[in-house]
């Protein structure tokens, strides 16, 4: 198994930081039954917070919903006003429909231009943009305004709770459950001590976030599982009663295109151990086979290229803790 380093503020690899306690565990591949091994943390949070963080993003590039209006020169056949589609498209005449999501104005402009310069000759077209919605960051659980916020460029962890009304902390913040929050991606996640962010400064803790990020608030004792990677829905959900694996799968909305022929993995914080789970035997067996759960676990749903499978587990303090999760070989 390759180890995970620390490169220019970049873990390699990473799929997931989550929340999880214990000691930095490398585990092996696993064999239907639950496998450890430990190994010495050579890592710090500092190095983990800065793995996560997202990029800078100097120049917003056009995602799914933006709204943007082209313009050709003396050609109004050319000019008109477009919605990006879900599928990061748009319908140019003559040319048909051509791909601008992830594109800068400047790129979309070339995009568009270049197909059109056999049927025109001294084109000039422009791209404005009349409203961002695709940077989206999603924030859930205890909080003023819970779904989809947008902003016109990148956002902080400060700016999206800010905007959510979670915000300003002071007495009975701990009962309210607002003293530490998780930041969710498709396959990544970190919890973040909020007071260590806003009573004390510690603005390395307000990290850049990307698209589609999930934040989530949760209330106090809540206790969580969460299920990551090639799903749906990935998040964090409240362990009930008797939950089962199944039960937080459903609420994940199942698999997506890109799983791994349903196979998923469980990771269990208390033990530091993972066990290799296929949902057709899961649904194939007898209820008394459908795994109950324990606060802490974490679902995760490898994507087709994952080869062998290892992470580690971390806790770093009373609220700040991580796991990660990495394919071993491609």
């Amino acid at each position: 198994m390759r180890g995970l380093a620390v490169k220019r503020g970049v873990l390699l690899p990473v799929l997931a930081v989550a929340a999880l306690g214990g000691a930095i565990v490398f585990a092996q591949e696993p064999a239907g039954a639950f496998k450890i091994r430990s190994k010495v943390n050579t890592i710090t949070a500092e190095d983990l917070i800065r793995a996560f963080e997202a990029p800078p993003v100097n120049n917003y590039t056009l995602g799914p919903g933006d709204e943007i209006t082209v313009e050709a020169w003396a050609h109004p056949e050319l000019s008109a006003h477009h919605i990006i589609g879900p599928d990061g498209k748009i319908t140019v005449p003559l040319t048909g429909v051509l791909t601008v999501a992830g594109l800068t104005r400047e790129e979309a402009q070339a995009t568009i231009a270049g197909p059109l310069a056999k049927y025109y000759s001294d084109l000039s077209v422009t791209v404005r943009v009349d409203r961002y919605t695709s940077f989206r960051v999603y924030i859930l659980g205890r909080v003023g305004q819970a779904g989809a916020l947008q902003f016109e460029s990148q956002p902080t962890l400060l700016d999206v709770i800010t905007r959510a009304g979670a915000l300003p902390m002071g007495a009975g913040s701990e009962k309210a459950g607002l003293g530490r929050c998780a930041v969710i991606r498709q396959d990544q996640m970190i919890w973040i001590d909020l007071k260590a962010l806003v009573s004390q400064g510690n603005l390395t803790l307000n990290i850049r976030l990307s698209r589609n990020d999930l934040v989530y608030m949760p209330d106090a004792g809540d206790q969580l599982v969460y299920v990551l990677g090639q799903v749906q829905k990935p998040g964090a959900f409240r362990l009930t009663p008797d939950m089962s694996f199944l039960d937080a799968f459903t609420q994940a909305g199942g698999v997506n295109d890109d799983a791994k022929d349903t196979k998923m993995i469980l990771v269990r914080a208390s033990t530091g151990a993972h066990q290799e789970i296929s949902l057709k035997a899961l649904l194939d067996s007898p209820p008394t086979r459908n795994t109950a759960l324990e606060e802490g676990d974490i679902i995760y749903v490898p994507k087709r290229t994952l080869g062998k499978f290892g992470y580690l587990l971390q806790k770093v303090g009373p609220v700040t803790s991580f796991a990660i999760l990495g394919s071993l070989v491609k």
